[in-house]
């Protein structure tokens, strides 16, 4: 149940990456079973100015995976119960966060592209943008 998920249920994946003297090329898609849920949606942030955030929302069904593109930054996770920091600046790793995990991204370094896979459609229903509504939803009494 996506109110039982905590921070250390959010993975790391390691992408296929292929090394050629002409570059480097990594291949996502939802053949071969490296990712934990079939992309339903694509989308990226950019020209995130200097000391923003972004996201600071848990979602109910939906999962997403971030891979920073260009640049880095930072994946605040909050179960409600503990949080943990997750620095990305590889374009071949992807941080997998379930629903039911409140997650900000902070602290981009300049010209930063985060992509953005997840396993919905767009639905501001299954979005939960308030903390305390994400607590109840955690049944997480403060």
């Amino acid at each position: 149940m996506n109110r039982e998920l905590k921070i250390y249920d959010c993975d790391l994946i390691q992408l296929p990456k292929i090394n050629a003297a002409s570059g480097s090329l990594t291949i996502v898609d939802n053949e071969g079973g490296i990712l934990p849920f079939e992309v339903k949606r694509v989308f990226y942030l950019y020209d995130i100015p200097a000391a923003k955030s972004r996201g600071a929302h848990a979602h109910k069904e939906c999962h997403q995976l971030l891979i920073a593109l260009s640049g880095a930054f930072e994946v605040l996770l909050d179960d409600g119960q503990a949080k943990r920091t997750v620095f990305i600046n590889q374009p071949f790793l992807g941080l997998h966060i379930p629903p039911g995990i409140w997650a900000s991204e902070q602290n981009f370094s300049s010209g930063s592209i985060c992509l953005v896979l997840t396993s919905e459609e767009f639905d501001e229903e299954d979005y939960i943008r308030e903390y305390e509504e994400f607590l109840s939803f955690k049944g997480i009494e403060k």
